[in-house]
């Protein structure tokens, strides 16, 4: 970091010889953030679930940044089928893994493991992705894993620790949408802990957006009258996003910073405007109930159960 009081994209360093994952790139931070790690010489796989999206997203970034080295990476987040065939693809050391992938608000929908859709989205598909991608990331050295959360998990209630897949709760789309970003850092900062106490060179940190005009409502997969509804909904609050809020490009400066700047594990990054919304990126406070250990080792069990991915199994060190 060069000393300014504004973190920038020109504080990013050369990321010459460095390999990156980021899913959920076809539009908005994700894209943004894609771009920005091309322009700074990393290689770049791309995951996506929507092929002709994915392809046109290859291209808007070749434009920007010609002989940019990118790869695409077909991967449904909320499928671990697809999470597992897409993790069985990279072979390579990796140096980052950005978890952005995310829906936000959807109407109550199973996936086919039996997943509430945004926790399926925004948290078990990414444990189970970086669980399986853990070997890659360190086989490279010194890796990091980002996961991208929002300023919705401070309104979570309790942290998600129940059955995923009992479905006799009453459903409510926003409070989902909280929990499921709440996972995500209970999750980061216990997947920090244990990386560094069994001496893993894979470090976990965290980024927020603000409030950023992303097109990430309305990505549910519903049809008809539903589907219609989402669309009027979304927007609306794209809208309302794209008023009080800040471009796609200034949302991806938190991850950015969280990805490529000099800062320790369990460093939680989001914008330094009023109320967090808008700004240039800097180190935040995550809410208390987000470093909870025992809200992170129970959920991290759970997960485990979930998904059927194990990894840094504290018991198996301990034996």
């Amino acid at each position: 970091m060069t000393g300014r009081a504004d973190w920038t994209i020109d504080d990013i360093p050369d990321l010459t010889g460095r390999r990156a994952l980021v899913t959920g790139v076809t539009s908005g931070i994700g894209e943004s953030t894609v771009l920005e790690l091309a322009r700074h010489g990393a290689e770049v796989i791309l995951g996506a679930r929507n092929p002709a999206k994915l392809e046109a997203t290859i291209a808007r970034i070749e434009k920007e940044v010609p002989g940019a080295a990118l790869r695409p990476l077909a991967i449904d987040v909320s499928d671990l089928s697809s999470v597992r065939r897409a993790a069985a693809e990279v072979t390579e050391p990796l140096h980052l893994l950005v978890n952005n992938a995310g829906v936000m608000a959807t109407p109550h929908q199973r996936t086919s493991d039996g997943l509430e859709l945004q926790m399926a989205t925004n948290y078990f598909g990414p444990f189970a992705l970086t669980g399986l991608l853990l070997p890659r990331l360190a086989d490279s050295g010194d890796a990091r894993v980002v996961a991208v959360s929002s300023q919705g998990s401070r309104m979570a209630r309790r942290a998600p620790l129940d059955d995923p897949r009992d479905q006799s709760r009453r459903y409510g789309k926003w409070q989902a949408y909280f929990a499921s970003k709440l996972a995500d850092l209970l999750f980061i900062f216990e997947l920090d802990r244990r990386c560094r106490e069994q001496g893993v060179p894979v470090k976990g940190l965290a980024a927020h957006p603000g409030y950023s005009a992303t097109g990430l409502m309305g990505t549910g997969r519903n049809t008809g009258n539903t589907r219609e509804k989402m669309r009027f909904t979304a927007t609306i609050l794209q809208a309302v996003f794209a008023a009080v809020g800040q471009p796609a490009s200034l949302g991806a400066l938190p991850t950015l910073m969280a990805a490529t700047a000099d800062l320790p594990g369990s460093t939680y990054v989001g914008p330094d405007g009023l109320l967090q919304f808008k700004g240039h990126p800097q180190i935040v406070n995550a809410r208390r109930l987000a470093h909870d250990r025992e809200a992170q080792r129970e959920l991290w069990e759970l997960s485990e159960k979930t998904t059927g991915v194990t990894f840094l199994d504290e018991k198996a060190r301990e034996r």
